[in-house]
């Protein structure tokens, strides 16, 4: 089954709206990601220092992924479809034209000046173009996995008066 021209816009236009993608590689978890949506794929820089990580989840030029988007109202999975991955090489046009929309949307950078350079020299650009074939179907089952091990992720128990405070929150929400 191939996508329909409204499967096709659905795709385009929950992706534009969306400043997350959920990306499944060959490789690895899916993992969420900032792109922009530019001349109808779904562009992103990772893979350098301070960008986000790309070759664990094997995003390999001519290869393959699946991208789910979300709804941006309600956060829930909106659509699901097959991507072809390409790699930009740096400095052509394609790749000069993608970095422009990604640097405006690139936020905190530190080196926003000379970011295009930096870019070029230590990451990569890559377009995950919709492939043909039909939409994925949307799974019954809710697909939650346990968050990646990282020293940021702490497990305590909540403090003993939090559910109090709490509780004393919603009471003067109430009554004012």
């Amino acid at each position: 089954m191939t996508q329909t021209p409204m499967d096709r816009a659905l795709v385009e236009e929950a992706a534009k709206k969306s400043a997350l993608i959920w990306v499944q590689g060959t490789e690895g978890a899916p993992r969420a990601l900032w792109h922009i949506w530019h001349e109808g794929a779904a562009c992103l820089v990772g893979d350098g220092p301070d960008e986000q990580p790309l070759r664990d989840l094997g995003l390999a030029d001519g290869g393959t992924a699946t991208v789910t988007v979300r709804s941006k109202d309600k956060g829930g999975r909106l659509v699901s479809w097959p991507a072809r991955v390409v790699e930009l090489a740096p400095g052509d046009e394609a790749w000069r034209a993608v970095v422009d929309e990604l640097k405006g949307k690139r936020l905190n950078a530190v080196d926003a000046d000379h970011i295009a350079e930096r870019w070029a020299r230590e990451c990569r650009v890559l377009r995950l173009e919709p492939a043909p074939g039909a939409l994925a179907e949307h799974p019954t089952d809710s697909l939650a996995a346990a968050p990646l091990p990282s020293p940021a992720i702490t497990r305590r128990p909540i403090p003993a008066a939090l559910p109090k405070l709490l509780a004393r929150r919603k009471k003067r929400a109430r009554k004012g």
